[in-house]
């Protein structure tokens, strides 16, 4: 019924096709070749479908507060503690398998986790079996895979996942050693799902060429996004609503070789000047400083390939009572010999804030820079370069 993973399935016409293909084949010669065309061109399958940031969780329902269901929601569910008031990373919801509805939607899901003992004896366990080819399963038997990532596996836009090993003992010590891999994995998916979310409505193109062209880097420019201050080295950008204000600034300088001299003191230090110089508040010498009071996380990322530093806090106004989250990234490009320093900021005392963070995420991971700009002036400097000019 179910396609293995690493199995075959055959596709079976019914009887009354032959009749019609031995009677127009010329017809249907034409159809099938257009078929065939547009299925190479892309995957026509309906979309899945759940909300962003939302992952079905299937398990026996006697497992939810056990070993595997405290770690499964300790790896995907935990308190975001470096926003203002705690919010969970993604919102997860238990279900059981007691009837092929329930299969169905879970199968239709954008975010869905398969997770169980190997050979336990529930709805769950003999489906997990179902999609498993024999071998896959002695693997898991034996401790060699436990972890089974499919992407577009029903439906279009999907992400699913399949956890299993030979006892649920097992099972919880292998989804907690390998806990940043798998959330990095649904992480990156959801990612590119809130860039395409972020754009939907449009960006602004022309701004984002402006950049490359003053200062050798872009990011992708939501539609109502305005420009601030543009100078040499740093320029700001703004979203205003009376009841969600949200920034972005970039700042950038030259003459570094990576992040190993880099710190969070240092970062520290450089974006307290920036924000205290550019983000003011409406009262006289009230400025955006980091809360040092409260949590900030820091950790090596890429951002398109380049190494990256992201730290997460929340920030105060200096001589108000005001405050929300930051997302900053310090970003170190090769082929300019830079370090750019990316902050997004929020002051939307009525919302949730995760979202908005998600979004500030999907932003900051359209940065491009201009790759050739040192490649060019480094050419024109190689003496093999001038004694060629020179023949």
């Amino acid at each position: 019924m179910n396609k293995k993973i690493s199995g075959i399935q055959a596709i079976q016409l019914p009887g009354s096709i032959f009749h019609l293909l031995y009677r127009y084949p010329v017809f249907f010669i034409l159809v099938f070749a257009g078929f065939f065309a547009m299925a190479c061109e892309g995957d026509y399958r309906r979309m899945a479908k759940g909300s962003l940031s939302e992952v079905i969780v299937v398990m026996d329902s006697t497992r939810w507060n056990g070993p595997v269901g405290e770690v499964v929601r300790e790896v995907f569910s935990h308190e975001m503690m470096t926003l203002p008031r705690p919010e969970n990373r993604y919102d997860l919801r238990f279900m059981d398998l007691r009837t092929n509805r329930d299969l169905d939607f879970a199968k239709n899901h954008r975010n869905t986790i398969f997770v169980g003992p190997i050979d336990e004896d529930s709805n769950v366990g003999a489906f997990i079996r179902a999609v498993m080819s024999d071998e896959i399963q002695e693997r898991i038997r034996d401790g060699r895979n436990f972890a089974f990532p499919l992407h577009d596996r029903w439906y279009r836009d999907q992400w699913t996942l399949f956890l299993s090993a030979e006892s649920e003992e097992m099972l919880a010590q292998k989804i907690m050693q390998n806990r940043r891999s798998l959330l990095n994995q649904l992480d990156q998916i959801e990612r590119e799902r809130w860039i395409r979310e972020v754009y939907r409505r449009g960006e602004q193109k022309q701004l984002s060429e402006e950049m490359m062209e003053r200062h050798g880097f872009q990011i992708r420019v939501q539609h109502d996004y305005r420009m601030g201050v543009d100078t040499t080295g740093f320029l700001t950008m703004r979203r205003f609503l009376p009841d969600n204000d949200r920034w972005i600034w970039i700042a950038y300088k030259e003459g570094f070789e990576g992040l190993g001299d880099i710190n969070r003191e240092w970062i520290h230090a450089v974006r307290d000047s920036l924000n205290r110089q550019y983000i003011r508040g409406t009262r006289e010498e009230s400025y955006v400083t980091t809360d040092h009071q409260r949590l900030i996380e820091m950790r090596d990322i890429q951002v398109n390939g380049r190494p990256a530093l992201e730290l997460r806090g929340t920030w105060r106004m200096s001589g108000d009572a005001m405050g929300g989250p930051f997302l900053n990234y310090v970003i170190f490009d090769e082929h300019q010999d830079r370090i750019y320093l990316m902050e997004f900021g929020q002051f939307a005392p009525r919302y949730p804030k995760r979202r908005f963070l998600n979004q500030f995420e999907a932003i900051a991971h359209t940065f491009e820079t201009d790759e050739s700009a040192n490649q060019v002036s480094e050419a024109e400097a190689d003496p093999a370069h001038q004694a060629g000019e020179g023949r």
